[in-house]
């Protein structure tokens, strides 16, 4: 396959060391509108990028959009990764695409491909958790202490105001769009803890769902490192925390006098959650690529998914800035 790439570092840079050790692949052109990077497959000809098979668009958010515009009719196939796009009018536009324009994009949200989204599903139906009434995910680290938080684009209020919603609550909104459907009502709480940078450095979002249970997704950089998720069912729950990954059921489990008490735990096995975010995001790339040397379509309902997940996160950013200025 004869792949592109618009972007050359950070991320970027992470799915082109997981895209050159594949079997038939190679990049042969890697884009940046202005810079010439010191490798010969730079290009700053955006023409060059369209007589490849697919198209892997790793840029700034905000030209996400501009992107997918300009490829509009290229006939190979678009790997973007999220968010999309970053306001209504252009969420309007990509949702308008072409069926078939559709089903050649794929939008990567990791957690899609992960083993914390296979054990969600596998969990939804159980008798060990039961009826799922609570998903508790909390992801925090130190990162608006460090001295280069000051001045990177996260803390950049301006423009990235709600990075958190952006850069970490989108992947897990996603994965529980997928298994759990559509929400019913969503409370944002964000401030800054740090007091560095003017973008927010905490999140919470509060999610009752139409039909299931209810969500609190936390995300920080303005705290120690934690990396955890339970699921809590009516007859059990499960937890991934510390490389761990354990289910307790049942719910009537008591002690001598007749009180309920912590059910045993029924399964544990090493589970590490940075890790198995890597691997999620080589699936991911492994899974696109598939369809690419199939020359086949790309199931709707993802990029459906992920049109949903994208207007969730702009509705949340558009509520909060009114009442910002309103105060």
């Amino acid at each position: 396959m004869k792949l592109g790439i618009i972007g050359y570092q950070n991320h970027a840079l992470r799915l082109r060391n997981i895209i050159e050790k594949k079997p038939n692949c190679r990049i042969d052109f890697i884009y940046h509108p202005t810079k010439k990077i010191d490798d010969e497959r730079s290009t700053n000809n955006f023409s060059d990028l369209l007589d490849c098979d697919a198209i892997f668009i790793s840029s700034p958010n905000e030209t996400h959009f501009s992107y997918i515009r300009r490829l509009r009719d290229f006939k190979g196939y678009i790997f973007c990764e999220k968010p999309p796009v970053t306001s209504k009018s252009q969420l309007n536009y990509i949702a308008k695409l072409p069926l078939e324009k559709k089903r050649k994009l794929f939008f990567n949200f990791n957690y899609r491909f992960s083993k914390i989204s296979k054990n969600l599903e596998s969990q939804l139906n159980s008798t060990k958790i039961g009826k799922i009434i609570q998903i508790n995910i909390i992801t925090t680290q130190g990162l608006a202490f460090k001295k280069i938080y000051s001045n990177s684009w996260r803390a950049d209020g301006r423009k990235n105001l709600h990075n958190l919603l952006d850069t970490v609550a989108i992947h897990f909104l996603d994965m529980l769009a997928l298994h759990l459907g559509d929400h019913d009502k969503i409370i944002y709480l964000a401030d800054n803890f740090s007091g560095n940078g003017s973008s927010y450095d905490t999140s919470n979002l509060l999610i009752k769902l139409k039909k299931g249970p209810i969500i609190s997704i936390f995300n920080s950089y303005a705290s120690s490192y934690i990396n955890e998720i339970m699921v809590i069912g009516t007859n059990g729950y499960f937890t991934c925390r510390d490389n761990k990954f354990i289910i307790r059921s049942p719910r009537n489990t008591f002690n001598s006098e007749g009180l309920f008490i912590s059910p045993p735990i029924k399964n544990k096995k090493k589970f590490n959650m940075q890790e198995d975010y890597n691997n999620s995001l080589r699936n991911s790339i492994d899974y696109f690529l598939h369809f690419v040397r199939k020359k086949d379509k790309i199931p709707i309902n993802l990029f459906q998914t992920s049109i949903s997940t994208n207007r969730i996160i702009i509705n949340l950013k558009n509520k909060k800035s009114q009442k910002l200025v309103n105060s």
